[in-house]
Order: structure tokens, then C-alpha cells, then sequence
């Protein structure tokens, strides 16, 4: 398993943000950061569509983690973007 790092602060991202298997689809990733999350209506989860590329992003996507009710929403240490 990835090691978790610090919330980054800044852009480029030592790291990557991801949804794990704990996500029970309440949506409100996707509420809060509509361009970098989306839905997969085959499974009932959400998962990153895109890393966040702008200060406006990384500050929606930090939001949608520490809102997120199952905290399923991780920011993984020596991830690759897909």
C-alpha cells in the first residue's frame, strides 16, 4: 500500500489523490470538485477523473477529502498519474 503524505500546499503534487473501496457513492466529491471527480454508474462509486492541475483545483479537491463521510478519498506518496 502507498504511503499517505501530507496535504499538499502548493502545485506540482508529490503524489496523487484517489477513491478507495470504502466510497458508498454519496456524491458530494463531485459536488465539491465537479473536475476532477466523476461517477461510475456501473458500480455505484465515484473515482478521479483528472489530478488536480490548478491552485482552484487542488483547494476543491482538498475540500472534497476532508468532507467526504467515509474518508475514502486518499492522497497517495510516489503515485503516478494514469
Amino acid at each position: 500500500m502507498p504511503t499517505e503524505l501530507p496535504l499538499p500546499t502548493r502545485l506540482p503534487l508529490a503524489g496523487r489523490f484517489a477513491i478507495d473501496q470504502t466510497c458508498i457513492d454519496c456524491r458530494l466529491c463531485q459536488d465539491l470538485a465537479p473536475e476532477n471527480f466523476e461517477c461510475d454508474v456501473d458500480n455505484d462509486v465515484h473515482y478521479v477523473c483528472k489530478q488536480p492541475e490548478t491552485m482552484a483545483e487542488l483547494e476543491c479537491v482538498i475540500d472534497a477529502l476532508e468532507s467526504c463521510p467515509t474518508e475514502s478519498i486518499r492522497y497517495l506518496a510516489g503515485a503516478t498519474e494514469e
